[in-house]
């Protein structure tokens, strides 16, 4: 176990994108929190600290818990490669989908219990009676019953999950239950991904959100966006005095660094007039981003001839919890390396540095904002921040009708749904009609901000936690 370092973050500054009235409720909130938690630790546990929502919303949410009073930390388990095989395996099967189809027998639960008592060997003793603690997703949740021992409240937040079950589900709940049900209370991020077996009373219904100040969402100029996407290799040199300078998590600043190499299979920067469709993922089988290629490729007599595809993830030697991600990008690159030379070349697949997370959450800030139309051709989403990322910074997005997606996007609103994600062909034909629609594009993109605020800003998230506190100290 190792811990996270997170600078604190002043509530205040919601002042700047929220109206008082909202800002003056998250302080009484806050302030609530403050005096019940006096003495205790709201303690965080998760799989990685990078390369994910998950990650992403961990160092917002400490960052102002700890701004707002309240001692609030972070730490992140290790595991050997079979744990995180069995534990992507459990992501999958919770997700509705087959995955690899591997099984999961007695030897893969003992290994699995093995992998949590050696990170409670060396943590627990950290824990007093009366903290808080939150486990994330599957990889943490055999710890419930230990902590719990300890007196601790134990809460056990899956940010993943189908809105129906079935024979996967029951399979990924079937391996869980034993440890889910040691928790105090369960959040999930829609009620149909609770299982049936959980009482109703520990089931909490908490969406995502995003930070609007982090250097993933922050404002851009046009000239800071030209300037960090051809210093990093991805697109050819843009007017503009390209500002290099981002502010960091901790409030310093940082500069876009030189790369070599982001596009991958030798490939040329893309055209700095071309319009992009773009996905950002993890290179996950659930993404599609092999879909995604197949879909643009197998139908681009529908875009206009300036449109250019760009898929663009982690490097996979930097997500350590994700044994499949080197196996989908070769999947992907296979199938560009296949294609004739003129779709080759308006297909591109970008592997983003995952040594420095701010330089990171920059240069995708970047991207969605040079994006034309963003797309999010998941599979299943248990919610998907790369769906409100864009949205915020006014883009068009195009997205599957799937799980959480549901929620944030209006279909025709405030983004465009794809209702079956394998429709390949409807897929491009909404894709494309947005590049030849440009009123539409920013009707969309306008309404897509106003939603992201009204319904997905941290004000909310920070508060809805709070009354989880609340209800939990109190008995």
């Amino acid at each position: 176990m190792r811990e996270v370092s997170v600078s604190a973050e002043p509530i205040d500054r919601f002042a700047r994108v929220l109206p008082p009235e909202r800002v003056a409720l998250l302080k009484e909130a806050a302030d609530r929190s403050s005096l019940l938690l006096r003495g205790r630790t709201v303690w965080n546990v998760s799989s990685t600290e990078r390369g994910g929502g998950v990650a992403e919303m961990l160092q917002t949410l400490v960052a102002y818990g700890q701004g707002a009073g309240v001692e609030t930390r972070w730490f992140v388990l290790t595991g050997d490669e079979r744990f995180f095989t069995v534990t992507k395996r459990l992501h999958n099967l919770l997700h509705g989908f087959a995955g690899d189809r591997g099984g999961l027998d007695e030897a893969d639960r003992d290994h699995y219990r093995d992998v949590m008592a050696r990170n409670l060997e060396v943590w627990q003793n950290r824990v007093h009676p009366g903290d808080i603690v939150l486990l994330h997703d599957p990889q943490t949740a055999g710890m419930a019953g230990a902590l719990r021992d300890r007196g601790a409240h134990v809460v056990w937040r899956c940010h993943i999950g189908a809105d129906r079950a079935d024979g996967h589900t029951g399979r990924g709940w079937e391996f869980l239950r034993p440890f889910v049900e040691a928790a105090d209370a369960c959040v999930f991020s829609r009620r149909e991904y609770a299982p049936a077996w959980l009482p109703t009373p520990r089931v909490w219904v908490i969406p995502p959100s995003l930070d609007p100040f982090s250097a993933k969402n922050a404002p851009m100029t046009t000239d800071s966006i030209r300037g960090a996407l051809h210093r990093a290799g991805i697109v050819e040199q843009l007017t503009g005095d390209g500002t290099l300078a981002f502010v960091r998590r901790d409030g310093t600043e940082g500069t876009v660094r030189v790369h070599r190499g982001l596009l991958l299979d030798e490939d040329r920067p893309l055209p700095p007039a071309a319009d992009v469709l773009l996905q950002v993922s993890r290179w996950d089988h659930l993404k599609d981003m092999a879909g995604v290629l197949t879909g643009f490729t197998d139908h681009v007599d529908r875009f206009p001839d300036g449109v250019h595809l760009l898929l663009v993830g982690p490097n996979v030697g930097g997500v350590g919890d994700d044994p499949e991600g080197a196996q989908v990008l070769g999947e992907c690159r296979g199938l560009r390396a296949a294609l004739p030379p003129s779709k080759r070349a308006r297909v591109h697949l970008c592997c983003l540095p995952m040594d420095d997370v701010d330089e990171n959450a920059h240069l995708v800030n970047a991207l969605q904002r040079h994006a034309t139309v963003v797309v999010q051709k998941s599979l299943m989403e248990g919610f998907g921040l790369t769906v409100t990322e864009p949205m915020w910074k006014k883009r068009p997005v195009v997205a599957s009708a799937v799980g959480g997606i549901t929620d944030q996007i209006e279909d025709g609103r405030s983004g465009v749904l794809l209702e079956d994600p394998t429709d390949l062909e409807r897929f491009a034909a909404l894709a494309a009609g947005l590049f030849k629609d440009p009123e539409r594009r920013a009707r969309l993109g306008a309404a897509a901000h106003e939603r992201v605020t009204s319904a997905y800003l941290g004000d909310r998230h920070l508060i809805q936690y709070g009354e989880l506190f609340t209800s939990l100290v109190a008995g």
